[in-house]
């Protein structure tokens, strides 16, 4: 399995996490078990070669809303993928479907070219700087200095652009940079520590959570945020 990702430029780190492209190495007739893990973010992907399937079988191109747990999903041995991963606040800049609608499934959409979408989401520096902001933030009180809202203002913002609470929205953050810096790291205590949680066990019980595995097995196992 070859995953890769391109980092946003600098002006659109606010709106857009990543540019990332997937292809199997598998027999065309052939299904390969994967599973997604919750990243916080908002997937614009195209399936440019094979099949896959979630609950059914997927079209070439649709959005994937916020999930909070781990996600089975199948693809075919020849398939091929290439995506766009949005903050979830940057959907409500392209996409007409209420985040609330797309949360934990998938929909049918007709994606535009994403040097498209990257253009749209250009015209939003407001939307760009808040989001810059919050993704600096380490806690709910940070985010709402950062942002210069008061709690409930900053509730209702989260409510409207993400479709979960700041403190969940922190939570599935904070597991999935831990989940997708992993991969080669020598001290699991050390990993837990680095990445802000209380101790090894708290990080062992949100990898059980949402992904599904204990850290050992993600550690091997984790490409992004999939786990294959």
């Amino acid at each position: 399995m070859d995953y890769r990702e391109t980092p946003p430029p600098p002006h659109l780190a606010g709106l857009v996490k990543a540019r990332w492209a997937l292809e199997a190495d598998g027999a065309a007739n052939g299904w390969l078990p994967q599973q997604a893990t919750p990243d916080g973010c908002v997937e614009i992907i195209r399936r440019t070669r094979g099949r896959s399937r979630w609950g059914g079988d997927q079209p070439a191109s649709f959005v994937v809303g916020l999930v909070d747990r781990p996600q089975p999903f199948e693809i075919s041995g020849d398939a091929a993928f290439e995506a766009l991963r949005l903050w979830p606040w940057a959907w409500s800049a392209i996409g007409a479907i209420p985040l609330g609608d797309l949360r934990g499934r998938w929909a049918a959409w007709d994606a535009p070219a994403f040097d498209l979408v990257e253009t749209r989401l250009a015209a939003e520096p407001a939307l760009a700087a808040i989001g810059t902001a919050i993704l600096a933030a380490s806690t709910v009180a940070a985010m709402g200095e950062a942002t210069a809202m008061p709690p409930r203002t900053l509730q209702r913002w989260f409510a409207r652009h993400v479709g979960l609470p700041p403190r969940a929205w922190l939570r599935l953050r904070r597991f999935q940079t831990a989940f997708e810096t992993l991969p080669g790291e020598p001290s699991l205590a050390g990993h837990a520590a680095a990445q802000g949680y209380a101790d090894q066990a708290h990080m062992a019980r949100d990898f059980r959570a949402l992904a599904g595995v204990p850290a050992t097995a993600a550690r091997a196992r984790a490409r992004g945020p999939f786990l294959d």
